[in-house]
């Protein structure tokens, strides 16, 4: 596998890192012992950027990530995020329901490092993001600290979250940001407009999370109706009714494409995101080997000029029916 600079700062990673959400949290989350597997053949297979957050649970991923990195911790990139305000657990409220709004308070942000470091149990987070930036905390305030458990060694780098050109830039000034972790794929090209062109001028990485459509664009995808009931797809406008039913045409247009170029769909979504930059790591999820294998296989394929031209006109998002997420979550990026 080869590697990848994101930012100026040192930070060197696989050119495709592994999205661990999915393991534990909004899917349908396979078996421990398979999830562990998935992660310690990614090592095998050269992919040593593993991305979680301390509210993909809650708390869960980050702890099986924790048994992963036993006698491994030397191999791998942790990349982890805060931000939000869990609320305990109760009978009534489990799961992404404990989600209670954004908090990114400096005294919170020091309690959520130390308790993710003690989950993953290691000593030094590599990238720290904030997960979704808090309009009642100034981004220089929040960067600020940051910057402090760098300069205590509890980070090493620095990272945020779906944020604005605008905030990116506030921060970057407080302390060097490595990279923007932000929604990106054939379908969903937001960041083109004003993040991605910042990135490149301050000189700061981009990891697309979802790069496969949260599996829209694998053409495997089974019909909505047939997701698990807490499967947090099926609220998504995209994947409602007629819109799902437009989209397969696009579907099945890459799963063609992939076809006449000798590879999958999702290895041909992958591709195209891979080749849209060198400061570019996106990071799909895959709780299962066969799944991982074949994403990792992407990093392998050239596309010329033209195939990108044909790919990304014929999988315009304009076409697609249906925003990427619910009209709640969508007032918590780009800000």
């Amino acid at each position: 596998m080869k590697t990848r600079a994101l930012g100026s700062q040192g930070l060197a990673v696989s050119a495709i890192g592994l999205g661990c959400m999915g393991m534990s949290f909004a899917y349908a989350q396979p078996q421990e012992s398979e999830a562990l597997n998935t992660l310690h053949q990614a090592l095998e297979l050269g992919c040593n950027f593993w991305d979680t957050a301390e509210v993909y649970g809650p708390y869960t991923n980050e702890l099986l990530l924790g048994k992963a990195l036993k006698g491994r911790r030397d191999q791998v990139i942790v990349a982890t995020k805060f931000g939000f305000d869990i609320a305990p657990e109760t009978p009534d409220r489990q799961g992404a329901a404990r989600m209670a709004g954004l908090d990114s308070r400096p005294g919170h942000i020091r309690e959520v490092v130390h308790a993710s470091l003690e989950r993953l149990g290691i000593e030094t987070i590599d990238l720290l993001y904030q997960h979704r930036v808090d309009p009642r905390v100034p981004i220089e305030d929040v960067v600020g600290v940051m910057a402090d458990l760098v300069r205590e060694g509890k980070v090493r780098f620095l990272g945020l979250s779906e944020p604005s050109a605008a905030t990116l830039r506030r921060a970057h000034a407080v302390h060097p940001i490595s990279a923007v972790q932000s929604e990106y794929s054939l379908w969903s090209r937001d960041v083109e407009e004003t993040t991605l062109p910042t990135c490149r001028e301050l000189g700061v990485g981009l990891v697309p999370y979802s790069p496969l459509g949260r599996g829209a664009l694998t053409g495997k995808l089974p019909t909505p109706d047939q997701l698990g009931d807490d499967d947090f797809r099926r609220g998504l406008p995209r994947f409602q009714g007629e819109a799902w039913q437009s989209n397969l045409g696009l579907i099945a247009t890459l799963e063609r494409m992939a076809m006449e170029r000798g590879c999958t769909a999702a290895q041909l979504a992958l591709a195209w995101v891979l080749a849209q930059g060198e400061q570019i790591v996106p990071i799909p999820g895959a709780s299962r080997e066969r799944h991982l294998r074949e994403n990792m296989a992407a990093a392998g394929i050239e596309l010329t000029a033209a195939d990108l031209q044909e790919i990304g006109s014929a999988q315009d998002p304009a076409r697609v029916q249906g925003a990427r997420y619910t009209p709640a979550s969508l007032a918590l990026v780009n800000i």
